[in-house]
């Protein structure tokens, strides 16, 4: 919470995406945090958005939030292809930024991105939400102790069913696809393991297809990496599955632990874990990831506190999905213009 002597963060919303009801007005709710402004294209969603979570006031744009001297964080969950550009004017402000993954449209817009925020001084976080919660703190454990022995394999699937033809995650110009919306959240969980595992994991092969009636966009990604020390990884996604699946396994020497729901772990918050001893299911509080994650973001502006995600981390991220994306026959997201 921000908690007696600590000023609560002062927040500004770009857009009026649905997910932020999810990933930040709750939050903001359950930590006494403020929603000082909304901006959106259309005015009166974002009116409509303002009364119905609470929000102090309606900036004009964008840009003028993104300038305002009373924000002091700047919210971006904006289509993909939109980060880049308003994670750059938000830094350039001023302004600590906690932005949707990925952070930018490709590594190249990521790494100006963090530039950007060597410049500013200022906070920048990708919001992997996941890596905050119990569950996957817990798979962690489960290798850090040698419960589960060396690291053989690891397997990450991030799988729902079609969003609508119009969806922006199917649009190449705004940087959509199934590995930037989705399959980001698997090579993500993949690269979290390099302490395990002798370092970061390495791409060897990649598979994808494309989206019927939207060149250049996949709706599906199969990635096979391998770590320095000999453990091997697949990280799948689909967007146009047959149901959801967001599970995550890890496979070691002496047994193995599986998380059904790693990405949403308020849904599922169960870790299965096989050894030669039997099989016990942990349950791990289905508090929300992006609560967690709010809390941790909120010590790092606030106190300074130490965070596992950074520009560096949106980067190393953003080359590994570039190179997915050339070894699958396909070109990086391009940037978009503002």
């Amino acid at each position: 919470m921000s908690g007696p002597g600590r000023d609560p963060l002062r927040i500004g919303v770009l857009g009026a995406a649905r997910i932020t009801e999810r990933s930040l007005i709750d939050p903001v709710r359950a930590t006494g945090h403020r929603l000082v402004a909304v901006a959106a294209r259309d005015r009166s969603r974002a009116e409509v958005f303002a009364a119905r979570h609470g929000v102090e006031r309606v900036a004009s744009s964008y840009a003028e939030l993104v300038a305002d001297p009373e924000i002091d964080v700047v919210y971006n969950p904006l289509a993909n292809g939109l980060h880049g550009p308003w994670n750059l004017a938000a830094l350039a402000a001023g302004k600590h930024v906690l932005s949707e993954k990925p952070s930018a449209s490709n590594a190249e817009e990521a790494a100006e991105v963090r530039a950007a925020a060597e410049r500013a001084g200022t906070v920048f976080m990708e919001a992997f939400h996941y890596l905050f919660h119990p569950v996957t703190r817990r798979l962690h454990e489960l290798l850090a102790s040698g419960e589960l022995g060396e690291l053989r394999h690891v397997e990450a699937m991030v799988a729902i069913a079609a969003p609508a033809q119009d969806d922006p995650r199917w649009s190449l110009p705004l940087a959509g696809g199934a590995l930037m919306d989705l399959g980001c959240y698997g090579l993500h969980a993949l690269r979290m393991l390099a302490p395990w595992a002798g370092g970061a994991p390495r791409l060897t092969a990649s598979r994808a297809g494309e989206r019927a009636g939207a060149p250049g966009v996949d709706e599906w990604l199969d990635a096979d990496l391998e770590f320095p020390g000999g453990a091997t990884g697949a990280a799948r996604c689909h967007m146009a599955y047959g149901g959801l699946d967001m599970s995550l396994r890890i496979v070691g020497s002496r047994g193995e632990a599986t998380a059904p729901n790693f990405v949403l772990p308020r849904l599922d918050d169960r870790v299965v874990v096989r050894t030669a001893r039997g099989e016990r299911t942990e349950h791990l509080g289905i508090r929300s990831s992006y609560t967690y994650q709010l809390e941790a973001f909120a010590a790092g502006v606030r106190e300074g506190a130490s965070l596992p995600l950074d520009a560096n981390d949106a980067v190393a991220t953003l080359r590994l999905i570039d190179a997915c994306y050339r070894k699958a026959g396909f070109e990086p997201r391009p940037r978009t213009r503002i």
